[in-house]
């Protein structure tokens, strides 16, 4: 087997390959799309420190609101211990 030459991982399926199948995936889409490709994965994956810091607040207020929610199984066991 050989490295593919998008994510350099030993996974090509046969050696006239040069891409993974998931990578090949991609090679396709920015065949079909093009600049859009380019362009939602800036829009979407990339962020700036404004984003990131809005990211990081919303995590850290998901995680103080899910410490307070209980679980069905946590609320079953203190139902059938009263």
């Amino acid at each position: 087997m050989g490295y593919c030459y998008l994510c350099e991982k030993e996974s090509t399926e046969t050696y006239f390959s040069y891409f993974c199948s998931k990578c090949r995936r991609v090679k396709h889409l920015l065949n079909l799309y093009e600049e859009d490709v380019y362009n939602t994965l800036e829009c979407v994956l990339v962020r700036d420190k404004k984003q990131q810091s809005h990211k990081i607040k919303t995590m850290d207020m998901n995680s103080i609101d899910k410490s307070k929610v209980k679980t069905r199984s946590q609320t079953k066991v203190i139902d059938e211990v009263d």
